[in-house]
């Protein structure tokens, strides 16, 4: 509890001077060929990639806060290539086109890292891949120790230094880069706008409703007529009834340490541009940051009866005292070190761990919802499969069975939050234990998960 004496409940990469200063808010009713709702990674990825596609569109991206404010800017920096939440639960879910979903998740990160040079985005993008580690014994096996990559004791030592550390496995640079993701996000906004595209931030939207061949987007001060909308809202609630039920929204927690002394971070072996997560069902993930501070996040993945997004929630004492409990445990070479940032965001959790895609409005309207905590690379190509979609043309990305396919609605209250409680108490079991439990091989079958 001393670590976290001094800390502050502000997500880290938000505290700084280099955030910009919030743009106005729509006033008046206006036109656009193409309005995105929502300024997080999922619209601002659509908004850009719309007049990539089409050079001199007209493009109205409607913010109903900040940029960057919720998922966007609270997350932990990792852009992972994969579009599946990975090879388990791709190849189970998606056997024939799992080796066409890791290629198009590898060149979309490809995409990424270019659009980082293309439009010079300094958001500390570091390719490096990313370190599995097992804590327990029953996690070893997980690992494959008879693939290429796995480490044992003594070898995932030498690439990060913990005593909990039992074995490990390295997937290389092609599947995960690390950033900040607030300003990767600010720097797409900028990009687009350079493109043409407009930004209003302080600008909910409350409705949306068929006119014609036009769509008008409602707002608290003003009406917008478009020919096409993409929706963006992830974690919010739905503007579309039908998807009221796609997604449940489940807090994350994150701690960040102060910045380390180069002794410290050489002691522990670290290369800077790899990320780390354990082997858990309730896992931790974590990296060093652009300035050499550790964030540890993950663990507690709670959810609040009724879907309920409030900003109560976001203060969360247990959940910050566990997490600073088990970072020392972990790198007890640490001792004294201290945290100055705390804070939750929202993730928008799918029952297939990641993202459904569809139309509305007679395919006037688009939507993908449900990253699962993968967004910030997932997004990009959710942008590029909402404007196939919206352009009425066939393509790979909507061939894909994944994209045709919506995921399975999670129920109703109040048997969502019994199912997610019973759940976590059976993901906790299976921690300690190593034996999947009735109620989660009941799950599987069904074809039904929660995870953070």
């Amino acid at each position: 509890m001393r670590s976290l004496a001094d800390s502050v409940n502000l997500p880290l990469w938000l505290d700084t001077p280099a955030r910009p200063d919030p743009r106005p808010a729509l006033t008046g009713d206006t036109t656009a060929d193409l309005v995105v709702v929502g300024g997080g990674f999922c619209g601002l990825w659509t908004a850009l990639r719309a007049v990539e596609r089409e050079p001199g569109r007209d493009v109205l991206l409607l913010e109903g806060d900040r940029i960057a404010e919720h998922a966007t800017g609270r997350n932990g920096g990792f852009c992972e290539a994969s579009l599946t939440h990975g090879e388990h639960n791709g190849r189970t879910r998606w056997p024939g086109e799992y080796d066409d979903l890791v290629r198009l998740g590898v060149e979309n990160l490809d995409a990424i890292e270019e659009t980082m040079t293309r439009y010079a985005i300094d958001c500390g993008f570091l390719r490096g891949g990313t370190l599995t580690v097992a804590t327990r014994e029953h996690q070893v096996a997980g690992l494959a120790p008879d693939a290429p990559g796995f480490l044992d004791q003594d070898a995932v030592r030498a690439v990060v230094d913990s005593p909990t550390y039992l074995a490990g496995r390295l997937a290389g640079p092609e599947t995960c880069a690390v950033v900040d993701p607030a300003r990767l996000a600010w720097g797409l906004a900028g990009a687009a706008e350079r493109q043409g595209v407009r930004i209003v931030e302080n600008t909910p939207v409350t409705g949306i409703r068929r006119d014609g061949d036009h769509l008008e987007v409602a707002t608290p001060n003003g009406v917008v007529r478009a020919r096409r909308v993409a929706l963006g809202t992830n974690a919010f609630r739905p503007l579309l009834r039908r998807l009221r039920l796609t997604t449940v929204p489940v807090y994350d927690y994150v701690l960040a340490t102060e910045p380390l002394t180069d002794d410290l971070l050489a002691a522990l072996r670290w290369d800077p541009a790899l990320g780390v997560g354990d082997s858990g069902n309730q896992f931790h993930y974590y990296r060093i940051t652009p300035d050499r501070r550790i964030l540890w996040g993950g663990y507690d993945a709670i959810y609040h009866y009724g879907r309920s997004i409030e900003s109560d929630h976001e203060e969360r004492p247990a959940t910050f005292a566990l997490l600073a409990e088990h970072f020392h445990a972990t790198f007890p070479q640490l001792d004294g070190l201290r945290f100055t940032h705390r804070w939750a965001g929202v993730i928008d959790t799918s029952t297939r761990f990641s993202a459904s895609f569809g139309t509305a409005h007679g395919g006037r309207s688009s939507y993908a919802l449900g990253f699962t905590g993968l967004g910030v690379g997932a997004t990009r190509f959710a942008a590029d499969v909402m404007l196939d979609l919206l352009s009425g043309v066939e393509t790979e990305r909507t061939r894909l069975e994944m994209v045709r396919r919506p995921a399975v609605p999670f129920p109703p209250e109040p048997v969502a939050w019994a199912g997610i409680e019973l759940t976590r108490r059976a993901l906790a079991r299976q921690d300690d234990t190593g034996r999947r439990g009735v109620w989660l091989r009941t799950l599987d079958r069904m074809g039904l998960g929660y995870d953070s």
